[in-house]
């Protein structure tokens, strides 16, 4: 499947992480110029730096064969931009939109956007610390493939704190796609990671797994 991700920033980085990881054919459209070399540096050729809104953008992209595109730029208006774009200029089968004001999410849709995401769900991984029980956060539905993205914490007192990834007892077809340490750059992980005590793991798993997971996780003594 080929995806075209607009928006670069933290939530556009770790779909493109986590759809790579996946197997499918990505690429991310990014107005920070930076940012995009950055990107392209620690991936490859996955950044394209240019506005995500404008139709030659998305031309050179070759957003005319892409499966899926996603918009989750900062700013509602460009992502329903995007969107719309997409579906009426390339006939993209399917967007997804990341809504930043949970009143704009009908207004997307009744404008053709096929699924939203309210970043409101999002929002509270950065308040963690305050809520220290909300041990996960449910980031997006992958419609069509019955695949969710989450991202989940551990916590100090975890069961899992001290093991490695490959002793995990996880579902099968699991993807941990990338762990961010506490004051650390994002890691990739690796059979013989091995988990601390408030990492934040970007998992891909199926929708009806994410209980499972979380308990397998989370759990402590």
């Amino acid at each position: 499947m080929y995806v075209v991700v607009i928006g670069g920033g933290r939530l556009g980085y770790y779909l493109l992480k986590a759809l790579l990881n996946d197997g499918h054919e990505v690429l991310l459209i990014e107005k920070n110029s930076a940012l995009c070399d950055g990107i392209n540096k620690e991936m490859g050729s996955v950044c394209l730096h240019g506005d995500g809104c404008e139709t030659a953008v998305l031309t050179e992209a070759g957003t005319s064969r892409a499966d899926l595109l996603i918009a989750v730029t900062g700013d509602d208006e460009d992502n329903l931009v995007a969107c719309q774009v997409a579906k009426y200029k390339f006939n993209v089968p399917r967007t997804i939109a990341r809504v930043r004001n949970p009143k704009n999410e009908s207004v997307f849709k009744k404008l053709g956007v096929d699924s939203t995401v309210n970043s409101t769900n999002i929002i509270l991984e950065h308040i963690e610390h305050e809520v220290p029980s909300h041990a996960m956060t449910h980031l997006l539905t992958l419609h069509g493939k019955d695949l969710e993205i989450i991202d989940i914490r551990i916590p100090d007192n975890a069961l899992t704190v001290g093991k490695q990834i490959h002793e995990l007892a996880l579902p099968s077809q699991t993807i941990i796609s990338l762990i961010i340490r506490k004051d650390s750059k994002p890691v990739l992980p690796r059979p013989e990671t091995t988990v601390q005590a408030g990492d934040q793991f970007m998992i891909v798993a199926d929708a009806s797994k994410e209980t499972e997971i979380r308990d397998i996780l989370t759990a402590t003594a």
